[in-house]
């Protein structure tokens, strides 16, 4: 059940992440939920030392879901800048 959740969270963030950074046209449902996943994966390693929070495998919660989906936008501004040479 875990894992389901998870797939839904990291797919409802991801989404977001990219409405936000205006990418969403150019991507589908699988890659929402990938972006999703791995931005909370990196979210939850690089900024609850700066900022608090968790990862949301710790669990759902405010600073878990903030978390993440700041961790979604700043994969997905490193994947424009890669693949365009600036962060839309």
């Amino acid at each position: 059940m875990g894992l389901i959740i998870l797939l839904v969270v990291g797919g409802i963030l991801g989404w977001l992440a990219s409405i936000v950074m205006r990418t969403d046209g150019q991507q589908g449902i699988i890659l929402n939920v990938v972006v999703g996943i791995v931005g909370a994966m990196l979210g939850g390693w690089l900024l609850p030392p700066f900022i608090g929070g968790g990862s949301i495998a710790d669990g759902i919660s405010s600073g878990t879901l903030i978390v993440s989906f700041l961790g979604a936008v700043i994969l997905l501004a490193i994947v424009n800048l890669v693949r365009r040479g600036r962060v839309r």
